[in-house]
């Protein structure tokens, strides 16, 4: 069945993004969609695959990249990223660091109301940032990471603020384009707020109508938007359903006008004469380790199992011309990609054995992986499982709700391993840091070499355009590849499923594992 698959299934990868059976969406076509005619009145519809819990920018859940359709609809951030994952500005009309990277000054936008008419303006991003700032570690890691970082909150005006650094940092704007710069209004967030007993009011494009913890979220245009309403649906409902058939059907049906769907689905859907958008991020579907686990402390058994992984028939079985194998944490479109690296563990069952004989485990050794139930997740993990068990890795599943993901990254970590649909943070420092770094929180047993760590040090406070940051972040990948720091296995792109025509500009958002739908349009024809 696989050499099946492969020889059937095997097809070029563009890069960017590109339409199963309709043309790309370039800048062209977006104009276009631009002056065409707008349904104004109907509401996007979307059926995704995961959800939120709470709509809590700060809560550990909304940490993934994974769960940002609704935050992003609601929050403003302080600074922007474009589509590209470049910084552009957001609620600060401009920014500049010092010197040393040691102080950041903030303009701010004017004119900005959130959405129940409390004004935009340096006391509200104090008092965001102080809240923040209070609630530490029990905020998720890159929020609880950014406010330990600042160590003083100056305004000057209504216009202006000033954030004094702990340290020289090249990563704060960056993180200030994700959920640490998301604006809260400051009259919800009285003193003890966090999580479900935070009321969701901030600037973005949609407010906030209801919602039903991972189950769906309901949101109407907000027509003080300082972006303007020109062309904007009246609403945006995002529905969390976790079974990939019952997505399908909802758009389909036209219960939805829009789903997220499995590669596998491709076909099937533009036999239905749905439109088919496929965007290939920085994104893959990687395996997180416990490196402190019985049997994963050992380097031997974790070059095994990378040995013992037929990556190319995962791809084909499993992409369907939308993956491709991969070793590292890069696309090949990335400054940080390393072609080499992708060569590095060949697929090599008499080696995986063999290494594992040499590490003590010639009679095997079980594993426990936590496994979110969805169907790509389970699929991809039987697909490990039959493998990994030729070489005598017996793996042993755990199965949780998506919505339990953080209990791998706690401080008594369950599972030896999970699975993750890795989109990568916006600022690669911070990705890797969050995968391979100590305190990560996918990173449950620490650096799996002290290298890491220290080139994760050094990256840290290089700023973006400094070249040095991008000769070590090809080090730092050098050297999560040769400790194993993680292992991935294929590309993962997000793949769309609508009716031609209804859904208009939607484009790829490097900022994050989802894609953003602040400024998707709905065709005159779409309901």
């Amino acid at each position: 069945m696989q050499a099946y698959l492969k020889s059937c299934l095997r097809v070029s990868l563009l890069a960017g993004v590109f339409m199963a059976g309709q043309p790309a969406i370039t800048g062209a076509t977006a104009e276009a969609a631009s002056e065409a005619a707008f349904n104004t009145k109907g509401s996007i519809i979307y059926y995704d695959s995961s959800g939120n819990a709470t709509l809590d920018p700060a809560e550990p859940q909304n940490g993934s990249s994974y769960s940002h359709e609704t935050l992003l609809a609601i929050y403003d951030t302080i600074i922007r990223f474009d589509q590209d994952g470049n910084l552009t500005p957001g609620l600060a009309e401009s920014w500049k660091m010092n010197e040393d990277l040691t102080e950041l000054t903030l303009k701010l936008r004017h004119g900005v109301t959130f959405h129940d008419g409390t004004p935009f303006n340096a006391d509200a991003v104090k008092r965001n940032f102080e809240r923040s700032a209070a609630l530490g570690s029990k905020a998720g890691t890159t929020m609880a990471d950014t406010f330990r970082l600042i160590t003083g909150i100056k305004t000057v005006g209504d216009d202006t603020v000033v954030l004094t650094l702990r340290e020289p940092s090249g990563q704060i704007e960056y993180r200030l384009a994700y959920n640490s710069g998301m604006m809260i209004s400051p009259a919800v967030l009285t003193e003890g707020v966090f999580g479900s007993t935070l009321k969701a009011v901030g600037a973005g494009p949609y407010q906030l109508k209801s919602v039903e913890p991972n189950i769906k979220t309901v949101m109407a245009r907000y027509d003080g938007y300082w972006r303007g309403i020109e062309g904007r649906p009246a609403g945006f409902e995002n529905h969390y359903v976790p079974d990939s058939r019952a997505r399908f059907n909802a758009v389909a049906s036209g219960q939805a006008n829009i789903a997220l769907i499995e590669p596998r689905q491709i076909a099937e859907a533009k036999s239905k004469g749905l439109a088919v958008q496929i965007i290939e991020k920085n994104a893959l579907w990687d395996i997180y380790l416990n490196v402190s686990r019985p049997g994963l402390k050992d380097l031997r058994v974790r070059q095994a199992m990378m040995h013992a992984i037929d990556r190319e028939a995962i791809a084909d079985a499993m992409g369907y011309g939308s993956a491709r194998p991969t070793q590292q944490l890069w696309a090949k479109t990335s400054p940080f990609y390393i072609a080499e690296l992708d060569s590095r563990y060949p697929f090599d069952q008499a080696k995986a054995r063999a290494l594992l004989a040499e590490a003590g485990f010639k009679d095997g050794l079980d594993v426990t992986i936590l496994l979110l139930n969805t169907t790509e997740y389970r699929q991809l993990a039987e697909a490990l499982q039959g493998m990994w068990s030729e070489v005598g890795v017996k793996l042993k599943f755990d199965v949780i709700d998506v919505s339990q993901y953080t209990q791998f990254g706690r401080p008594v970590p369950r599972g030896d391993i999970m699975i993750g649909r890795n989109g990568g943070r916006g600022d690669a420092v911070e990705g890797m840091a969050q995968i391979v770094g100590t305190g990560g929180s996918v990173n449950p047993g620490g650096a799996a070499s002290p290298r890491i760590d220290e080139l994760l040090g050094v990256a840290k406070k290089l700023n973006a355009t400094d070249p040095k940051r991008l000769e070590t972040m090809r080090e730092l990948m050098r050297e999560i590849s040769e400790s194993v720091g993680n292992i991935p296995v294929i590309t993962r792109a997000t793949v769309y499923a609508y009716r031609p025509g209804c859904i208009q500009n939607l484009l790829p958002y490097m900022g994050a594992g989802d894609e953003r739908f602040n400024d998707v349009r709905l065709g005159a024809g779409c309901k």
